[in-house]
C-alpha cells in the first residue's frame, strides 16, 4: 500500500515524533509506515487522516 504520510506530514509542520504522540504510537512506527514497510490497522489509519487532515482514501492507496 502506497501513502502520501511524509508529504502530508511535512507540509503540515510536523515531525514523525509529533505525529506518532498525536496518534500514541512510535516514532519507528510512522517511520515504517512512511517507508511502506508496515501497514497500519484500520484505526491508525483513520487516527493519522485525522491529524492529517486528509481522508484515508486520499492518503493511502492500493499498490
Amino acid at each position: 500500500m502506497e501513502n502520501t504520510i511524509r508529504i502530508r506530514r511535512k507540509n503540515l509542520g510536523l515531525s514523525q515524533e509529533e505525529l506518532a504522540k498525536q496518534c500514541g504510537v512510535s516514532r519507528q512506527t510512522i517511520n515504517a509506515i512512511e517507508n511502506n514497510k508496515y501497514d497500519p490497522t484500520l484505526s491508525l489509519a483513520f487516527a493519522l487522516a485525522k491529524q492529517l487532515q486528509i481522508t484515508v482514501d486520499e492518503l493511502f492507496t492500493p499498490t
